[in-house]
């Protein structure tokens, strides 16, 4: 995922929480919110509470996700923003049930969002 399609300004992830939708699933949040302008594809931005983990843990939990929502974008509207928030036992799952499971929490909670638009 290139540095151009992420979230990292704070008033971003502010707009997308503030004038977005959201779903949830057991372990996944995921915020998204349409933009005005059209920057080019869409952005991503991961919330990672320290509730989830240490540094080591909140990373690499950031960088699976990245890597597995970065092919599922390339569908959704070049005006969109999300932010992907991860909740308190994912990377203990995640760790314990392999890359597979985890890609289909996120089409799980993708899957929530063509459901509610």
């Amino acid at each position: 995922m290139q540095r151009r399609n992420r979230l990292s300004r704070s008033r971003d992830f502010d707009a997308v929480y503030r004038h977005g939708r959201s779903v949830s699933t057991r372990f996944l949040t995921l915020y998204w919110f349409q933009r005005d302008e059209a920057v080019g594809d869409p952005r991503l931005g991961f919330a990672v509470p320290k509730a989830v983990g240490n540094a080591v843990i909140r990373n690499r939990i950031k960088r699976q996700l990245r890597e597995i929502v970065r092919v599922k974008l390339e569908g959704q509207p070049p005006t969109n923003d999300y932010v992907l928030v991860v909740r308190q036992g994912l990377p203990e799952a995640a760790e314990a049930n392999g890359h597979g499971w985890l890609e289909e929490r996120v089409d799980e909670v993708l899957g929530k969002t063509t459901a509610t638009a």
